[in-house]
């Protein structure tokens, strides 16, 4: 039976992580995907049927880490690579995206490589849902490629508050995108320390280039 969502073109693409090896289907195109009335409602575009080098990058980082039993909050998941890295590594992912079409391929994606239940939640930054904070605090949350726009930084400022503590780690992977300093200052000016290192991502880069910065920030004690 094909755990795939119907209605949509198909390729599959194998993405090679560390020594994980995941065949990951999606989307032929993104384009094809665009919903004009969705866009004018709040500038939706489907960012998520594609694999970004961002998330190729801090899948990588991923799998590098001993993740055994932590929980792990994925923020603007997509297709949820750096979700399934974190499983194949011991930990409890929780991915969350804003699209639901999004969230039913991550999990069809994660059950195909023998992953097991992935666990998903939609979640909208402007609007999110209490059931996400009822879940309590995470031991890492994580992001690619997810303040491309500057009203994204107050959004998931706000969301990383309530869903983090002291000893939580907050990880975002960004391909130098001019918004995502919003992002940096924001938690700046809230007392959260940050980190950056550079990775480069492997094959082809996209409009950025294949510099990826990967920030760590945790919050104020």
């Amino acid at each position: 039976m094909n755990p795939f969502p119907a209605g949509f073109d198909l390729v599959t693409e194998t993405v090679h992580i560390a020594d994980l090896r995941f065949a990951i289907t999606r989307p032929r195109s993104a384009e094809d995907l665009i919903d004009e009335a969705e866009y004018a409602d709040d500038e939706r575009l489907p960012y998520w049927a594609d694999l970004w080098p961002s998330g190729r990058v801090l899948a990588a980082y991923l799998a590098e880490q001993d993740l055994t039993g932590r929980r792990i909050l994925e923020v603007g998941a997509g297709l949820s690579l750096p979700s399934m890295v974190a499983m194949a590594r011991g930990a409890s992912p929780l991915a969350t995206d804003w699209y639901p079409q999004s969230l039913e391929f991550a999990r069809a994606n994660a059950h195909v490589a023998g992953l097991g239940e992935l666990s998903t939640m939609q979640v909208d930054w402007s609007s999110p849902p209490e059931a996400l904070f009822d879940a309590g605090s995470f031991d890492l949350v994580i992001g690619a490629d997810v303040a491309y726009e500057r009203r994204h930084a107050s959004q998931l400022g706000a969301l990383l508050a309530r869903v983090t503590t002291v000893a939580t780690e907050v990880l975002i992977a960004d391909p130098r995108r001019p918004d995502a300093s919003a992002l940096v200052q924001t938690l700046g000016d809230e007392g959260w320390s940050h980190m950056r290192e550079e990775r480069r991502a492997a094959g082809k880069p996209d409009e950025q280039g294949p510099v990826i910065y990967l920030h760590h920030f945790r919050a104020p004690r």
